[in-house]
């Protein structure tokens, strides 16, 4: 391998779906992971996420990239490409 392919980083692409929890004693409606699918281009996330936002079983979903370092194995801030129905704050994530 050659210093570049040490240091390139890798790109995931992730569509993840939420499903509501049922409500806890102050009443809410908590949200939880429902699935993750992980795809090879932004626009393949985009599209499984809009088709799983609008099924029944599904709360919302989020399509998003993260970063990962091969060599260290960390992993960077998801950076959303799209959100879409009832999905947590990022600061949730």
């Amino acid at each position: 391998m050659t210093p570049a392919d040490q240091s390139a980083k890798k790109i995931h692409y992730i569509c993840q779906t939420y499903v509501e929890q049922k409500p806890g004693r102050n009443g809410q409606v908590g949200l939880k992971i429902g699935k993750q699918f992980q795809y090879s281009t932004a626009a393949d996330a985009q599209n499984r996420a809009e088709r799983e936002a609008q099924s029944e079983d599904n709360a919302g979903a989020d399509a998003y990239m993260i970063s990962e370092d091969p060599n260290s194995g960390e992993v960077g801030s998801p950076s959303f490409i799209v959100r879409l129905g009832n999905v947590p704050e990022f600061d949730d994530f």
